[in-house]
């Protein structure tokens, strides 16, 4: 029983990082109706962005969370207004088609450029809190798992209440609903669809230094990350903040179990995640939380 429940604590834990990485990839999808496959790489970035603060000015990943988030978003309007906005004045359906082929060259390019400034090796944020728990009984609460989660929630919130409570949150789910609507009424699409594209690159700048000190940073976890995302976004369904959140847990959750109840269950941890992908994409195509908007 222990063990069962060592194992749902870790999975909810891991969950809620694959929860952030998807809400920025559902973000922009939503929004834009743009599938960005470099989201990874995004995340990958992030991840050195936080190694090097950490390594080269003493910053604790907790507090460069803001930076970095800052940094990502940046390149994420920079990427948007460069290759990106070519792509919105599409309908939706190329949009998607060309977002794709957009996003696999986009992949190649940042990966290489990775290996060339930062070498093949992995990197992680080893800090005097990385090894540290806290103990229930025999049930332990990694500290850094526990503040990725912490993170996470209040990155759904924050973003919840943006959504809700802004004119431009209010501007992006307007669009996300009917693009064509939303300019009718004088809502300045291309700023709305800059403004998705940065918040979704700060999402993943976060999501990367959470990796990074949890896990560990090389240039091609990218795809890894990616597919993660692109699982929990099936799994949950877009239009709801919650709802993907939720979804990443209990992916994390299924990948736990897998691991401790079925024979040599450690090698098919990876393989569970996409058969729930294609279960769900086959019976609920909206997701388990699709609909349900923030």
């Amino acid at each position: 029983m222990d063990t069962l429940i060592q194992s749902a604590v870790s999975g909810a834990l891991v969950g809620a990082i694959y929860g952030l990485a998807a809400l920025g990839l559902s973000l922009a999808f939503g929004v834009l109706k743009v599938l960005n496959v470099a989201h990874g790489e995004l995340i990958m970035l992030g991840g050195y962005a936080a190694f090097y603060l950490f390594t080269l000015l003493g910053l604790d990943p907790f507090v460069s969370l803001a930076i970095v988030f800052a940094m990502l978003a940046v390149m994420g309007l920079i990427l948007h207004a460069l290759v990106f906005r070519h792509i919105v004045k599409l309908d939706e359906e190329n949009r998607i088609k060309n977002s794709l082929l957009l996003g696999f060259g986009l992949t190649l390019i940042l990966q290489t450029a990775a290996v060339r400034l930062f070498t093949a090796d992995d990197r992680g944020i080893l800090t005097s809190y990385s090894s540290s728990a806290w103990q229930i009984d025999d049930i332990r609460f990694p500290f850094v798992r526990v503040a990725g989660l912490v993170v996470a929630i209040a990155a759904v919130f924050l973003l919840e209440w943006f959504l809700k409570q802004t004119y431009w949150g209010k501007a992006l789910r307007a669009t996300s609903e009917d693009w064509t609507t939303a300019a009718l009424t004088g809502i300045d699409i291309r700023r709305v669809y800059l403004l998705a594209f940065g918040i979704s690159a700060g999402l993943a700048g976060i999501t990367g230094v959470l990796i990074g000190l949890g896990f560990s940073v090389n240039p091609s976890i990218g795809l890894q990350w990616t597919l993660k995302a692109l699982i929990v976004v099936v799994l949950a369904g877009l239009g709801s903040m919650r709802g993907t959140l939720l979804g990443g847990i209990l992916l994390g959750l299924a990948e736990a179990f897998t691991s401790i109840l079925i024979p040599g269950g450690g090698a098919y941890r990876e393989i569970v995640g996409l058969i729930i992908f294609l279960i769900v994409l086959s019976l609920r195509p909206q997701g388990l939380f699709g609909g349900q908007h923030a």
